[in-house]
């Protein structure tokens, strides 16, 4: 009995060091993602470029069987989505997004981050996701003012009119 004691209270006492150790690493040392006196800028969105659609002629039609007569036929695989990005006037991202998936069909995604510093900052985004377009099909520009710590992203929803800032 008194051998078993010991061992309780030997595994009681070191669950308690180690539940105390624990504890203080929890709290220290303290640690942050970013540099004080910076806010984070961050571009992240999923947008499929246009596919690339063609009318058939009336003789492409007759040729085919009356259940495949479809009058348009698109490309399998979708075209990259550009994307600009300005900070206070540098252009500071411009990538071309390729198409996701095996096949190419997929859409296109990004997600970049920008440490700043906390203040005031111009920003403009454009995106082209029409390769038959020589100007960008979307643009946005706004101006902030970014806390330290502070987290702004850049988000993309044509089905709202584009690029939403927040």
């Amino acid at each position: 009995m008194k051998g078993r004691l010991h061992h309780l209270l030997l595994g009681g006492m070191t669950m308690l060091a180690l539940s105390l150790g624990v504890a203080v690493l929890s709290a220290a040392p303290a640690w942050q993602s970013l540099p004080a006196g910076t806010a984070l800028l961050r571009v992240s969105f999923t947008h499929s470029g246009e596919r690339n659609c063609r009318d058939r002629t009336p003789e492409e039609l007759a040729e085919l069987p009356p259940n495949m007569r479809l009058s348009k036929v698109c490309d399998r695989r979708r075209p990259p989505v550009y994307v600009e990005l300005d900070i206070d006037g540098a252009t500071v991202l411009a990538e071309e997004l390729p198409a996701r998936g095996i096949a190419g069909s997929g859409p296109s995604r990004i997600y970049r981050r920008f440490p700043l510093p906390a203040g005031r900052h111009d920003i403009a985004v454009r995106l082209r996701d029409n390769p038959a377009t020589k100007d960008f099909d979307y643009a946005a520009a706004t101006q902030v003012t970014l806390a330290p710590a502070q987290s702004f992203v850049i988000d993309f929803r044509p089905e709202t009119g584009g690029f939403v800032f927040k």
